[in-house]
């Protein structure tokens, strides 16, 4: 899939960070694929390859509609806007080590299905499927659990989560010090 999107008419959008209570905001389902949502995914794939980061949920950036975009290659030659994904079937097991650009600086281990298939609509609105394995199938069911309100700090036991909350905390205080 091709993006055709005039990067002139792009945004870059605001991240939320842990522990913003938004993003624990359940998305809603898309009613309509339309120019609007078309322009949001482009901004989302403009603000995910700033960040820069593989995946990125509509939820991260105080949009609450089940939307999200990934793109696992090196070169952001395989972007994927998925809207209104579920997946249909899970199959093996993954543990990975996951960070989030809502929890920006953090990586932890993860266990995950190591392949998926997913149906979707796409840009055009169209119900799709693919399968997915490895980093991609991670990316996108991380993604997926951020519609659902869910963190990948979630996994981690309570005191590794208030560790991680109190540092990006406290960074935050010293960086609006700073500034």
């Amino acid at each position: 899939m091709v993006l055709r999107v005039a990067p002139e008419i792009m945004a870059k959008l605001k991240i939320l960070e842990f522990p913003d209570p938004r993003l624990r905001k359940k998305a809603v389902p898309v009613e309509s694929v339309n120019d609007e949502l078309r322009t949001l995914i482009g901004d989302m794939f403009e603000t995910m390859y700033d960040a820069p980061g593989i995946g990125l949920a509509a939820t991260q950036v105080d949009v609450h509609k089940r939307l999200l975009v990934a793109d696992v290659s090196p070169d952001k030659s395989e972007p994927h806007a998925l809207i209104n994904p579920v997946i249909v079937e899970k199959d093996g097991v993954t543990v990975t080590d996951e960070g989030c650009l809502s929890v920006p600086g953090y990586y932890e281990e993860v266990e995950r299905a190591e392949q998926i298939r997913v149906r979707f609509l796409d840009r055009d609105g169209e119900e799709r499927e693919m399968e997915a394995t490895g980093l991609l199938a991670v990316c996108i069911q991380h993604e997926m659990d951020h519609l659902e309100g869910k963190l990948f700090v979630d996994y981690l036991s309570e005191a590794k989560r208030q560790r991680i909350r109190k540092k990006l905390e406290k960074e935050r205080r010293h960086t609006a010090v700073v500034m």
